[in-house]
């Protein structure tokens, strides 16, 4: 039976809840940690979740990244959720990621993949919502960019988005963003979060011109932009430090509560790559953010878009 609480330690509860209190928010971000907004999964045991047709072990590379692999760098940085991208290979088969936000209740949210040319997108959308899923990939992939963002099972997409309360998540280029811009100007109401900066940068270049054709997307209520994928961009070698005037041109025009940071793993931890020097770039080596700008793109703007 325990014993009863003294004065003393009452006093001492409440000398570190304030102390906590007054704590800057990402030094106390949350009691699960921080959240990374963009990561993959997947397993070998592609007898119980079969590849889409077109791809074939040879392309997963690594050949395993598994929840409990992803754990690794996870918990060692701090980050507590996650937000799980549906992985190419499965395509319109979004069980693996499903059963992985089952298997760890409360850990993962996920963003999936349906069919716009199936009769009824909208409501696969919804099905999946019920689900947990709170975000639906599009990508134009070799579709000539009008005929993708003007389909007609793209414009149900985006209306029952908007309806539900789900995410568009565009993978796109920088050369789609008026695209973009124009089905945020159709769909008000849609909550738009853009992967890796629209990918400016994945050439060494980051471009004047295309970092202002990103940032007239901020006024669009709804738009959010992932600064992520940091291996990926610029000089694609950590600290990552010449993409900090990227991060600050997105704060000035969305402000820090619709970016959101991610890592974009496993590639993030592919040779030359750390979890931990994505992370840090946010964390200390941008001394444009205050510890509340930091604490929202860490955590805030991915547990509101993503676990709200």
């Amino acid at each position: 039976m325990p014993s009863r609480p003294t004065r003393r330690d009452f006093l001492l509860t409440a000398a570190s809840a304030a102390a906590m209190s007054a704590l800057p928010r990402s030094a106390s971000a949350a009691v699960d940690g921080d959240i990374d907004a963009h990561v993959h999964v997947w397993t070998p045991d592609v007898a119980k979740y079969p590849l889409a047709s077109g791809f074939d072990v040879s392309q997963m590379k690594p050949a395993s990244f598994t929840p409990e692999e992803l754990f690794v760098h996870t918990k060692a940085n701090g980050v507590g959720r996650i937000v799980l991208i549906q992985m190419s290979y499965y395509r319109f088969d979004n069980r693996y990621m499903l059963d992985t936000m089952d298997r760890f209740p409360g850990v993962f949210s996920g963003v999936a993949i349906v069919d716009e040319s199936a009769a009824d997108p909208a409501g696969a959308m919804r099905e999946l919502a019920a689900k947990g899923v709170r975000g639906f990939r599009i990508n134009p992939g070799g579709t000539p960019l009008d005929a993708w963002i003007g389909s007609p099972g793209m414009a149900k997409m985006w209306g029952a988005a908007a309806d539900e309360g789900l995410a568009i998540c565009p993978l796109i280029g920088p050369e789609a963003l008026p695209a973009i811009g124009k089905m945020c100007e159709r769909f008000p109401k849609t909550r738009v979060v853009i992967d890796h900066f629209a990918r400016i940068g994945a050439d060494g270049v980051i471009r004047d011109e295309q970092l202002e054709s990103l940032a007239r997307l901020a006024d669009h209520a709804h738009v959010h932009v992932k600064t992520s994928a940091f291996y990926a961009l610029g000089k694609k070698q950590p600290p990552y430090t010449d993409l900090a005037p990227m991060i600050r041109r997105m704060r000035d025009a969305f402000g820090a509560d619709r970016l959101l940071w991610a890592s974009d793993c496993p590639y993030q931890v592919g040779p030359g790559h750390e979890y931990a020097a994505a992370i840090r770039l946010v964390r200390e080596g941008l001394d444009f953010l205050s510890d509340q700008e930091k604490a929202a793109i860490l955590h805030d703007t991915a547990e509101r878009v993503f676990f709200g």
